[in-house]
């Protein structure tokens, strides 16, 4: 028979017998947008993850750190030596200072983290609103927004383009502080220069990013942290053992990403298993459709096969239905799938919106996953209709002729 005839006879049980094979295709469509929903669920969860926590040069970049025994200290001339190592292209310091903020008759605690623009860049800080510190403006700060409630604003945002004034707290010279207690052993210096809040960042503590380039008048030899950008991948290794032996800790961001990926994939493969069993469910009730119309069709493949039709024909006829209503199925589980997934998103939103949270997208479908997603939906069709039409081909004609 021509892959003509075979396709109309394929295609009849749309007119033959509508409402079964459409719930049929319903049914594997169900399966089918389970799995897409789960799995978009699993890989939005990820990605918007890693792009709150990551850039590309976040990526290159170790975080050094002093140990706990303080033996090594990380200090300017450190950060040197550190920065003439082979396979560094870059390096950012931080120190933190004791501060009082000042803005109009408020003061508060805060801490300063002095920085250059670029640690903001390698640590893939995200600013949430205004802009970021920048050398043309260096009186400009970042602020958190637990900086805001502590000046009694709901919203980061409404404090930007307000004025604030510093007083640095730094330990006494050696010799001069006779008390034990940390406030006799600070001493208070008035910051005379004023900043603007340009921008704002996410953090549960009070800080506030200062540009180093701003505190001229203060000798801050003393480091918390570098941010140790690497000129590629392959020489993170190296740098790192270097960083090492001279008695100072690193760690690096693409540590916790590949922990995050690790995780990530079990999550994956733990949603995809609760999407295969809904596609079981259905591809049964396939199976149990095409069994259904092997028996009511029985006298007409005895005909068939008595008027010339080869096993081959038969059998290809039955596995074309089944491949078709899988095919057609799948399609409308991605339908399904991407529908549910952006209504459930929007359910997310509005509620995070309610509660002050910002809205996220949790559902990422790569078109990858949607072309394998739709094969694989006509493949499970081509197997649900495999034993059916097997059982199709071996039926004897006499015997078929006389099947009531």
């Amino acid at each position: 028979m021509r892959f003509g005839d075979l396709f109309k006879l394929s295609t009849r049980m749309f007119k033959a017998r509508t409402s079964r094979t459409l719930l049929t295709v319903l049914g594997m469509s169900i399966g089918i947008g389970a799995i897409l929903f789960l799995v978009s669920f699993g890989e939005g969860l990820r990605t918007t993850l890693l792009e709150r926590i990551t850039t590309s040069e976040s990526l290159l970049t170790l975080d050094v750190t002093e140990a706990k025994a303080g033996i090594v200290s990380l200090n300017g001339e450190m950060i040197k030596n550190i920065g003439q190592m082979d396979g560094v292209a870059e390096v950012s310091p931080a120190s933190q200072l004791i501060t009082q903020g000042h803005i109009g008759d408020m003061s508060a605690d805060l801490s300063a983290i002095s920085i250059k623009p670029s640690f903001l860049r390698l640590g893939g800080i995200k600013i949430f609103q205004g802009e970021t510190l920048n050398d043309s403006n260096p009186e400009g700060v970042l602020i958190t927004s637990a900086v805001a409630q502590v000046f009694g604003k709901e919203d980061a945002a409404e404090m930007i383009g307000e004025n604030i004034t510093f007083s640095f707290f730094q330990p006494k010279d050696v010799g001069t502080g006779s008390g034990t207690g940390l406030q006799e052993n600070l001493e208070k210096m008035d910051f005379n220069k004023e900043y603007k809040i340009i921008g704002t960042t996410d953090g549960e503590d009070s800080v506030v990013y200062i540009n180093a380039a701003s505190l001229g008048d203060l000798h801050v030899d003393k480091f918390i942290q570098a941010k140790v950008k690497c000129s590629s991948q392959q020489m993170m290794g190296a740098v790192r053992d270097t960083i090492l032996n001279q008695g100072l800790l690193v760690s690096s961001l693409s540590d916790t990403v590949d922990q995050a990926n690790q995780i990530f994939s079990i999550v994956r493969i733990v949603l995809m298993t609760f999407g295969l069993i809904a596609l079981i469910v259905s591809a049964i009730g396939m199976f149990n459709t095409m069994t259904i119309a092997l028996l009511e069709r029985t006298e007409e493949i005895g005909i068939m096969k008595s008027i010339g039709a080869s096993d081959g024909s038969v059998s290809m006829m039955f596995i074309m239905e089944s491949t078709i209503m899988g095919f057609l199925g799948g399609l409308a589980g991605i339908a399904i799938g991407l529908l549910g997934g952006v209504v459930f998103n929007q359910l997310i939103n509005f509620v995070a919106a309610r509660f002050g949270g910002q809205a996220v997208n949790l559902f990422h479908s790569p078109i990858l996953y949607i072309i394998v997603i739709v094969a694989f939906s006509g493949v499970v069709g081509f197997l649900t209709g495999f034993v059916p039409a097997r059982r199709a081909s071996k039926i004897d004609p006499l015997d078929a002729l006389r099947y009531k």
